[in-house]
């Protein structure tokens, strides 16, 4: 019997394939986009590439790893009969990765995460039905607690339905919550919600770009429209990947809901411009925080123009609501049953930062080996 999980070829599901296997000794059902098998096998092999080497990866292609052909947003998640029958009895509990992060877009939004969402839902009380669902896991995402200012979130608080959201992505992925719990409701469950996730303490490589983008334009200004006070609550992506693949193999976590965080930890951007300051023996920024209005509406032009800067400003865009909350998420929860915290950002920001600008934000993806054998030679 194995884990199904969806999402695997991206940068959150990557991280949990790759600790099940290597840490956990598990057997996984993978759900992959592709026209044919070797498609399917280069695409995880660039997936999980950052965490194994090529040796490594091929053994479990060979022992541990089921590749499945399909798509979340296709009814029976784009399987022929055979092969989605397949799925149902080989698999004994589901980590469900896979979302749409394009915050800009309602259409994707909608039918990644729900109609997706709902997909897997099925598939999970199939497997019920036949043989029983030993866990159902959400990743979800601290973004359902919708409009906040200046607080603490705990995880029983975060959701209010009269409460406004910031995007698509977090209107969908809190009523994907609601329809595992409508869906399933005599299934052990468990929902992840990550904050921020930037960057993997262990080593400054990374295959995810886009809030690092963010990240780089920011840390590039001299003058920040930020009050230096405020916290952001930034997560490693390795803590996010052992809580989610730890607590799923559990027999009986404690909780249902796990904030993914840095909780009441989160750093301040003093402490995190100070430290990347002093990594580059720089001077430190300042801070205007009345610029904030203005410079949220020249981003927002930026965003909305055809000019070279406006990729990046629809990036800022996209982002400016969380760096400017002041808003944290509680996570006493998963660090009391982990047994430790998440590392500070400022321990890992520099060299991510120094890696992402040394590679103009790409990352050097392997081939598949020539001299190697299987379907994607």
């Amino acid at each position: 019997m194995a884990i199904f999980i969806t999402g695997s070829t991206g940068y959150i599901g990557a991280h949990v394939a790759a600790n099940l296997l290597e840490n956990h000794g598990a057997a996984v059902n993978l759900l992959v986009r592709a026209r044919d098998l070797r498609e399917a096998e280069l695409r995880l092999w660039q997936a999980l590439q950052l965490h194994l080497d090529f040796p490594r990866f091929y053994e479990y292609l060979q022992s541990r790893v089921r590749v499945f052909r399909g798509d979340v947003t296709s009814p029976k998640l784009g399987l022929g009969r055979d092969d989605y029958d397949r799925l149902v009895h080989t698999t004994d509990s589901v980590i469900h990765c896979a979302a749409s992060l394009n915050r800009k877009s309602e259409k994707s939004c909608l039918n990644v995460n729900l109609r997706g969402t709902l997909e897997v839902l099925q598939l999970a009380r199939a497997v019920e039905h036949y043989h029983g669902l030993r866990r159902f896991s959400q990743v979800s995402t601290v973004a359902v607690a919708g409009q906040r200012s200046n607080e603490v979130v705990t995880e029983d608080r975060a959701i209010e339905w009269d409460r406004s959201d910031y995007d698509p992505y977090a209107r969908t992925k809190k009523f994907c919550e609601h329809m595992m719990r409508e869906l399933l409701p005599d299934t052990p469950k468990t929902v992840f919600r990550p904050s921020i996730v930037l960057g993997d303490s262990r080593h400054p490589e990374t295959t995810q770009f886009d809030m690092v983008k963010a990240f780089v334009f920011l840390a590039g200004l001299p003058v920040l429209p930020f009050r230096p006070t405020d916290k952001i609550d930034i997560v490693n992506v390795d803590f996010v990947a052992d809580a989610i693949a730890a607590l799923h193999q559990k027999d009986q976590p404690q909780y249902e809901i796990y904030h993914l965080s840095a909780g009441r930890g989160s750093q301040t951007f003093r402490e995190l411009t100070t430290a990347l300051a002093r990594a580059q023996d720089k001077r430190g920024s300042i801070f205007m925080p009345f610029l904030e209005r203005p410079f949220t509406s020249t981003v927002n032009w930026l965003a909305n123009s055809r000019r070279t800067m406006g990729y990046g400003a629809s990036l800022m865009k996209v982002f400016m609501p969380y760096l400017t909350w002041n808003t944290v998420f509680d996570n006493g929860r998963v660090t009391q049953e982990l047994g430790r915290k998440p590392a500070p950002f400022s321990q890992y920001s520099y060299p991510l930062l120094k890696f992402s600008r040394e590679n103009n934000f790409t990352y050097s993806y392997q081939p598949w080996p020539a001299a190697a054998g299987g379907s994607a030679a």
